[in-house]
């Protein structure tokens, strides 16, 4: 299959000039949706993601009794890429979600004792909704900070005797710590960051890496066929902690304003 991009990397260079560890222009709005307690929309190039979040009051997982929950959810609009199909969430959906969760729940960047509600019986949950508008690539690093975006945009609503009252705000969700999710791929025997859509079908393997703001790494998952070797995968992760801070900061300069 003939593939200009792909074929631009085999000859050490990108279709869009980019150097091999350089996202394209990156955009993160806030409260882009009135009725979630918080939300947010990020643009990595052309692939744009929306994430909503919504807090009711819930029951604690068995295992974990007076602590918070948390749920993440991924769709597949058929709007953002003819791949996609109506109905429900197909296995990368599915897997996406999962990613996504992972690094917030790993990172620790919510601290779910402090959603319960004073019993073992009654707890916040979260419920992240993420939404693919425009797939152009790297779904996963513009999803992770659309989720994370949102939940630092998040309101926790007043409760009284066990029912939320919408519209009325007791305080800010507390956000602890800022991971970010850097995916690394292998195409073409060259590490490629940020791949666009055209870049992504030439993708042999990819290794994407969670890093909170003191270089710990939370996560990793690993996807498609072709192996990685130590030292493919060591300067993977060097190349996660330093991008991290890239986009810690816009996620920085987003709370701020």
């Amino acid at each position: 299959m003939n593939n200009y991009a792909i074929d631009c990397i085999s000859n050490g260079k990108r279709a869009d000039e980019r150097a091999f560890d350089e996202y394209r222009k990156i955009v993160i709005k806030t409260g882009v949706v009135a009725k979630a307690e918080g939300s947010a929309s990020v643009t990595m190039g052309e692939t744009k993601i929306i994430a909503g979040v919504k807090i009711d009051v819930g029951e604690p997982f068995p295992d974990t009794p007076g602590e918070g929950t948390i749920i993440v959810n991924a769709e597949f609009t058929p709007l953002a890429s003819p791949d996609f199909e109506a109905g429900p969430p197909d296995e990368n959906a599915t897997e996406l979600a999962r990613v996504v969760d992972r690094g917030i729940r790993e990172s620790e960047c919510i601290d779910l004792k402090s959603i319960s509600l004073l019993d073992s019986e009654k707890v916040l949950s979260l419920y992240i909704d993420i939404h693919i508008i425009n797939d152009c690539g790297n779904l996963i690093d513009c999803s992770f900070l659309a989720a994370l975006a949102a939940l630092m945009d998040s309101k926790i609503p007043k409760v009284e005797d066990g029912v939320m009252l919408r519209n009325e705000y007791e305080k800010d969700l507390e956000v602890f710590h800022t991971p970010t999710e850097v995916t690394i791929c292998k195409i073409g025997g060259k590490l490629v960051l940020d791949p666009t859509i055209e870049e992504e079908r030439g993708v042999d393997a990819k290794l994407t890496v969670c890093v909170r703001e003191d270089d710990s790494i939370c996560a990793l998952q690993k996807q498609g066929v072709v192996g990685l070797t130590m030292e493919e995968t060591k300067e993977m992760i060097e190349i996660a902690i330093k991008k991290s801070k890239e986009l810690r900061k816009l996620l920085k300069s987003k709370k701020e304003k």
